[in-house]
């Protein structure tokens, strides 16, 4: 059971008067609307020490909060426009921390051409963040609109936001103590890329949530399935998960994700796409492609996984461990080790 989804039905279905048409729940990383003739996005986001992210360098936190929040205007195909949030600050930051902090948020808006429009401020055991992004539709793109035969592209490398939270997570782990300070992970900020991708993709979702969730939910809306291989590995990602004796799967089935955009694209526009990719010397690294059965197979080291077996989410386990204990008690069984 996914019980975060289930909570969002109830409540969304007491808003709205439940799904319209051609528009179910969950098929868009940020909500459109209209106003004075325009159309516009609204995206908002909590973050907390639930999502793992480390506070050890609060600019490195201010960005990364502020690329999480971001990125949902991107991946629907808009530019952001305006960003607002609130702050719960602990008792133990000093000034210094929350100016750090700020810039870290700051420099992120500047390089994203966003402007800050105001915020709440407060107080608490534990940092909170709740960002608020208003943007623009350029292009408009949802999580709808992907077709038997698309390529599957990434804009980057998977497993950087379950790397960050390994590092939270095997803090006090000796081998990974020496290399807490080394590894600062600073999700990128995916402004040219969705420029270009909103003129050919058929379909896009960011991967707040990780990689294999992301793949799951446009298997899920569009009713179709999807064969990936090759997967481009954060390569520190890999460097971690070898010292700790993890599957590197785990990078790629974890939901810790590193907001980077997922899209399809049909073969038809697929040349094009690379042409302009080239130009602009930008990189997307293709995975897969989309299938019209409903088989979700993940080719890897020479076997395949029914990734079918792994719809479960971190939410319905008591903590974190118990769902990284099923995740890798999962894949031992689908590898027959």
């Amino acid at each position: 059971m996914d019980r975060e989804r289930e909570i969002i039905r109830i409540m969304l279905d007491a808003f709205t008067g439940g799904e319209t048409p051609g528009q179910p729940y969950f098929s868009t990383d940020a909500e459109r609307f209209q106003c004075a003739g325009k159309e516009f996005l609204f995206t908002t986001d909590e973050f907390s020490d639930e999502d793992l992210f480390r506070d050890h360098d609060l600019s490195v936190l201010g960005w990364n909060l502020a690329v999480a929040t971001i990125s949902d205007i991107y991946a629907a195909g808009g530019t952001p426009l305006f960003f607002g949030h609130s702050v719960s600050v602990p008792p133990g930051w000093t000034n210094v921390q929350v100016s750090d902090l700020s810039n870290g948020i700051v420099t992120c808006l500047k390089q994203s051409g966003v402007s800050f429009i105001g915020g709440d401020l407060g107080f608490s055991e534990r940092w909170h963040y709740t960002g608020i992004v208003l943007g623009e539709v350029q292009q408009p793109l949802s999580r709808l609109g992907a077709r038997a035969g698309d390529s599957i592209y990434i804009t980057g490398t998977i497993g950087k936001g379950n790397l960050e939270a390994a590092l939270k997570l095997y803090s006090s782990h000796p081998a990974l103590k020496h290399l807490l300070d080394r590894f600062t992970i600073r999700f990128p900020l995916r402004k040219a890329e969705s420029e270009l991708i909103r003129n050919f993709a058929h379909c896009c979702i960011d991967t707040s949530d990780g990689m294999l969730r992301a793949l799951q939910t446009i298997a899920e809306l569009n009713r179709v399935g999807f064969v990936v291989s090759n997967l481009p590995y954060c390569p520190a990602g890999l460097f971690a998960t070898r010292l700790l004796g993890k599957p590197n799967e785990l990078l790629f089935m974890g939901e810790s994700g590193e907001y980077e955009l997922l899209f399809t694209v049909s073969p038809e526009m697929e040349p094009e796409l690379l042409r302009e990719t080239e130009q602009k010397k930008l990189v997307f690294h293709k995975i897969g492609h989309i299938t019209g059965s409903p088989d979700l197979l993940l080719e890897e080291k020479g076997r395949t996984l029914d990734l079918q077996k792994f719809r479960f989410c971190a939410r319905d386990y008591p903590d974190v461990g118990s769902y990284l204990d099923k995740l890798v008690k999962t894949l031992k069984d689908e590898s027959g080790e």
